[in-house]
């Protein structure tokens, strides 16, 4: 509660997402139309039956919309909690053991960092296979990389606290430190870590799915940019079929983005004050 009173950013963008979220899962209720019926013309105008057009083949693209809300969102969260509990776990360990650990760990890490994003998403899409599983985890795979070594670096300065000098000066265990006295301390930026990395992964997500590397058999709103540019939207003026869900995927990416900010602000309140200001670059009197 303290957070939503401080940032109410972070209000606005947790209730968006929620909506999102809400609207997802009952798409079936709210769409006005079968997303795969052709209820018109090709590239019809948004219209009172049709407020958001139809699409090249005359299906209602805000039903389209709705339904293609649900995958993009699954993956989105999905991959996103596999590479926070993957790039977590291995900055606690790196951070909280140290010696040869930490540094086979975050060579590793170094190594995954330092490779293209993109090009090694298209390569393991295009070796494994297109699915929504496959997708889920190529994405995962491309991002825990920063959450490793955001991880690692907090872990790092908690383990010499005198708090858990202390506790393992009375002899608790490695699983108990970890759990009772690191991990709420880490709360906090593992959940801004998640915040941020479900806007890149909603994002890897569409930039996939707009090179075909997405699951065919599966509507989401990267293929639906896609479709729209293979199939000459732009030429025909046709933008409420890409502009939609280009800004759905925007939205979600702000939302996320300002939780994120939100908590980091809370957990460093010297970056409320690092707006640019006139009144700092002023010449006072003496």
């Amino acid at each position: 509660m303290k957070l939503l009173r401080q940032n109410p950013r972070v209000a606005v963008g947790l209730s968006v997402l929620t909506l999102l979220v809400l609207t997802a899962l009952t798409a079936g209720w709210l769409a006005p139309y079968n997303p795969s019926k052709q209820v018109g013309g090709v590239y019809e105008r948004p219209s009172r039956s049709h407020l958001l057009g139809l699409d090249d083949g005359g299906h209602d693209v805000l039903s389209i919309l709705l339904h293609g809300a649900r995958p993009t969102l699954f993956i989105g969260f999905s991959a996103a909690l596999i590479a926070v509990l993957l790039g977590g776990s291995v900055g606690i360990a790196s951070g909280y053991f140290g010696g040869w650990l930490d540094a086979v760990l975050m060579r590793a890490t170094d190594y995954a960092i330092v490779v293209p994003v993109l090009p090694l998403g298209i390569v393991i899409a295009a070796v494994w296979g297109t699915s929504i599983g496959h997708l889920v985890v190529v994405i995962a795979i491309l991002l825990w990389t920063t959450t490793a070594r955001v991880v690692r670096a907090e872990t790092s300065s908690l383990r010499n606290r005198p708090y858990v000098r202390r506790v393992r000066g009375l002899g608790a265990g490695h699983v108990r430190i970890i759990t009772r006295h690191l991990l709420p301390q880490l709360a906090p930026i593992l959940s801004a870590m998640a915040a941020l990395t479900v806007a890149l992964a909603v994002f890897t997500e569409t930039a996939l799915s707009f090179l075909g590397l997405g699951d065919p058999s599966t509507v989401t709103w990267g293929t639906m940019i896609r479709f729209a540019f293979e199939r000459t939207a732009m030429s025909q003026g046709a933008w409420w079929a890409y502009v939609p869900p280009g800004a759905a995927v925007a939205l979600v990416v702000m939302c996320c983005y300002w939780i994120a900010q939100s908590i980091e602000e809370t957990l460093n309140p010297r970056l409320r004050n690092a707006h640019v200001a006139r009144r700092y670059f002023e010449v006072r009197g003496s």
